[in-house]
């Protein structure tokens, strides 16, 4: 392949100025598939990296199919593949990887969610591209981990899920556990992963380090998340068991029912809180009873609290219930659905709702940028990219020049 030392050119114009952006200047390659490795890419994207998403030729990224399609194209696409580039690299051939080893070269950071062992059988192994580039950073997301028993065993969102002990909490007593509709352990993991590149990057650029790996399981990033989880087994032997909608051990919290067949949720479980609940419930003997003071003592008498904060709930609509929970400053609220989300003005006020044109002119609208920088803010640059539509300009900016790109394209190489 004829190639120079040419940089990686930039892809995307400002089309509107926009603060300075925290993380402009940091290139990152994306070789990841679904959802955990492109939502870690997706999260340092909204804050300026320039991302270069390595996608096989034919269909791209599976994602590109997922849930429901518009003239073809998942809309959740346009969602996490915001502000990135697409260029279409057959992994599976050498001149492929050689491709891959041109663009790591120049990059900050590499990322990648396959299986351990498939990047060392494609000649991209960590210690490979480390030497390759000392200062890149390669951020590894799998389900159980680059080392241990399970390295080597497949590992979906719902098995790390169930592993990390989130999956045996979530359901009624006595009934099959259920998952919560969303692949809660990608994202997780993806959060865990983009921090874990926010680190490396600070010690490289802050301390004077070098590159380095970040090695993140799903059940792991989950299993941070567990709370007094392995504590309370730990000194106590008790095995947490699944409760509902309550929250164990933290009472009152639950879902309750009101008049109009809506459920709320109300958090009566501070000490000054719970106080208020009663007295606007018209319970004064459980706002003064001595043994409910403290929350070790209303945690024992956690169902006496459901029934007597359920049978108030269940003689009033649920606006009724939220508007008195509400003047008492009690924290409650509805359980939402989507159409509730697009339609509350909280969410416009705080811009978490953003309308995106896709390239095929739908107008979409997804999240909008989380954590909220009050100097730096992130922001959606550009739309979600059609497939390898950079592929030809990335790779020119690696030197590659047009007879090569012809040759490479007729070796099914790149698309």
């Amino acid at each position: 392949m004829r190639v120079s030392g040419h940089t990686v050119a930039k892809i995307f114009p400002r089309e509107t100025p926009m603060p300075r952006q925290i993380l402009e200047g940091i290139r990152i390659l994306e070789l990841g598939q679904l959802i955990a490795g492109p939502f870690a890419a997706k999260t340092l994207a909204d804050f300026g990296a320039e991302i270069i998403k390595i996608e096989p030729p034919g269909q791209g990224d599976p994602l590109r199919k997922w849930r429901m399609l518009h003239e073809g194209t998942s809309v959740w696409w346009e969602a996490q593949s915001r502000n990135k580039q697409s260029v279409c690299v057959d992994l599976r051939q050498p001149d492929g990887q050689e491709l891959v080893r041109k663009l790591a070269a120049q990059a900050d950071v590499l990322i990648e969610n396959f299986r351990p062992g498939a990047m060392e059988k494609w000649g991209l192994s960590w210690e490979a591209l480390h030497a390759l580039n000392p200062r890149l950073i390669m951020l590894r997301v799998s389900g159980y981990g680059q080392t241990g028993t399970k390295r080597d065993e497949p590992g979906f969102a719902a098995i790390g899920e169930a592993m990390a002990g989130l999956r045996y909490l979530t359901g009624e007593p006595g009934r099959p556990p259920v998952r919560a509709g969303l692949s809660l352990g990608d994202t997780i993991a993806g959060l865990h992963g983009a921090m874990g590149v926010l680190l490396a990057l600070y010690d490289r650029d802050a301390r004077g380090g070098q590159g380095q790996m970040i090695d993140t399981a799903l059940y792991e990033s989950v299993f941070n998340l567990s709370e007094s989880l392995l504590p309370e087994y730990s000194v106590f032997g008790a095995v947490r068991q699944p409760a509902g909608g309550a929250l164990p051990g933290i009472a009152p919290s639950n879902a309750y029912p009101c008049a109009d067949g809506e459920y709320v949720l109300i958090a009566g479980n501070g000490d000054g809180i719970f106080v208020r609940l009663m007295r606007r419930m018209g319970r004064d003997d459980l706002a003064d009873d001595p043994g409910l003071a403290r929350n070790d003592g209303r945690a024992q008498r956690a169902e006496e609290l459901d029934e007597a904060i359920g049978a108030w709930t269940r003689t009033l609509d649920s606006g009724a219930v939220l508007a008195a929970l509400r003047e008492a400053d009690v924290p409650a609220g509805r359980i939402y659905n989507a159409r509730d989300i697009a339609q509350d003005p909280h969410y416009r006020a705080r811009e978490m709702i953003h309308e995106v044109t896709s390239a095929n002119g739908l107008k979409v609208e997804m999240p909008g940028i989380v954590p909220k920088l009050s100097t730096n803010p992130g922001a959606i640059r550009h739309r979600a990219p059609t497939l390898g539509e950079h592929t030809d300009a990335v790779l020119r900016g690696v030197g590659l020049d047009d007879e090569t790109l012809r040759t490479l394209r007729g070796k099914g190489v790149i698309a």
